[in-house]
């Protein structure tokens, strides 16, 4: 048995492995197309195969039914959801910065990990806002909702929900600012490391010098809580758990049981149709109202 010490350890560690991978990566690595998927999937496996040998609760334990379900919404986030966020946010960003003549080349004479580290500030700020909204108002709740519906925190879990919320969660600014593309991909493979460890069932407690800045699965357990809804509203941060910290929404604890609804688990259609279903409930029941109008009376 490995011990508790020693996995602790490992979320710090598997972030200090990426970011001297990607700090020491030759250009060539950097420029090849698929490098960056290369090291989400390497780091996507390793803590999946992690939960089958320091699993935290037993009733997260991944089966085929999860383990698929959680494997398609990664794909969809890596292919439909990037495609989507590219062409709604980063592109017309790109062209806004190159029309007002923004630019910022003394990012790139930063040392590597500062710029890594903006990068992830940048994103996880925007990300932590848009996540706060998505519990304080309703329409956004209506997307990001189906993300609580999980029964289970997994690996993979930080992939499954509603399509529109991917997309939302997804935008950020930092097309708008001239970062090493070795330091955009290494903050990404930052957020894919802490996220991941964040929703995975491994008895993994890191030490303060790494949970007071970025996200654990105690921090993000209880803010899956099936308790209620308002006590998910803490512990915003994907990644970044020093924004909770900051802005006030910082809770300390842990949830075992997670879920919405009686823990109700969603089907993947239902995922995708729950923003849209007050909606749809609303329109039957006007038709069904209708048609009680309309019978014959009795007599």
């Amino acid at each position: 048995m490995v011990s508790t010490a020693l996995v602790n350890l490992i979320p710090p560690a598997t972030l200090a492995a990426v970011i001297c991978f990607w700090g020491f990566a030759p250009n060539a690595w950097v420029e090849a197309p698929y490098t960056l998927v290369i090291v989400a999937v390497a780091i996507m496996a390793w803590i999946q195969g992690l939960e089958w040998v320091a699993e935290r609760h037993e009733g997260w334990r991944i089966n085929r039914r999860e383990l698929a379900t959680d494997v398609f919404y990664t794909v969809l986030m890596y292919t439909v959801i990037g495609w989507v966020a590219t062409k709604v946010a980063e592109e017309p960003l790109m062209a806004l910065k190159e029309r007002l003549g923004i630019a910022t080349p003394w990012l790139m004479e930063l040392p590597f990990l500062v710029q890594a580290l903006m990068v992830i500030l940048l994103v996880e700020f925007g990300q932590y806002w848009m996540h706060r909204l998505m519990h304080n108002v309703y329409p956004l709740w209506l997307t990001h909702a189906p993300h609580h519906h999980v029964t289970q925190l997994n690996a993979l879990k930080g992939a499954v929900g509603n399509p529109i919320e991917l997309v939302l969660i997804s935008l950020s600014v930092v097309a708008l600012f001239d970062f090493s593309l070795a330091a955009i991909f290494c903050a990404i493979s930052m957020g894919g490391v802490i996220s991941g460890f964040a929703h995975a069932n491994v008895r993994s407690n890191p030490p303060l010098f790494y949970s007071f800045f970025f996200t654990t699965i105690r921090h993000h357990s209880l803010h899956h809580t099936a308790l209620s809804y308002e006590d998910t509203r803490c512990n915003y941060g994907n990644s970044v758990i020093l924004f909770d910290r900051i802005f006030g929404t910082y809770r300390d604890g842990e949830s075992a049981i997670v879920g919405q609804d009686d823990r109700r688990r969603l089907s993947i259609y239902e995922q995708f149709m729950f923003p849209f279903q007050p909606v749809i409930d609303r329109i039957g029941a006007g038709r069904n109202g209708e048609r009680g109008n309309s019978k014959p009376s009795a007599g």
